[in-house]
Parts: C-alpha cells; structure tokens; sequence
C-alpha cells in the first residue's frame, strides 16, 4: 500500500515539475514578445526620425519595418544602423 502512495507522490513531483517548466517557457516566450515589440517600436522611431539622403528611402524602410515587424527592425538595424555608427566612428 505504501508503494503506491509513494510511486502517486512520485508522479505528483514529475507532473508539479513539468508545469514549473512551462510555466518557464511561457513567461520566456512572453518576455521575448515584449523585448521584440519594443525593438520594433525603437527602429520605427528611428527611421521617422533619421535624416536620410531622400525622402524615398525613409518611406521604404518605413514600409519594410512596417510591414516586416521585428524581421523588418531587425534588417533595418544591421544594414542602416550599424552602419550609420561605422560612419561617425570613421570621422572622427
């Protein structure tokens, strides 16, 4: 009789573990989704703002940050941003 006590216990503990890792999982994959928005938001502000060297070129990364989401944040950041602080670091 003790046994099965034991071995429903044992199955409590695999079951209350298993749920502390979804729960883990879930509060990660909400974390990432708050950080990726915020990203978006970020590269979005900073194309409104940046001086680009037409009108043309900040309506199409407007447009691709848009439209793309964080995909379109990020390209948007490896090929403008970056690049725009390889720039000022070069002049001075």
């Amino acid at each position: 009789m003790n046994e099965i006590i034991f071995k429903g216990g044992h199955m409590l503990n695999i079951f209350g573990g298993f749920i502390a890792g979804f729960m883990l999982l879930i509060l990660f994959i909400i974390a990432l989704a708050v950080f990726l928005f915020v990203f978006w938001i970020l590269m979005l502000i900073d194309c409104a703002k940046r001086n680009f060297k037409n009108d043309n070129e900040k309506v199409v990364w407007i447009i691709v940050i848009a439209l793309l989401g964080a995909i379109g944040a990020a390209i948007y950041y490896f090929v403008v941003k970056i690049n725009d602080k390889k720039v000022s670091k070069k002049k001075k």
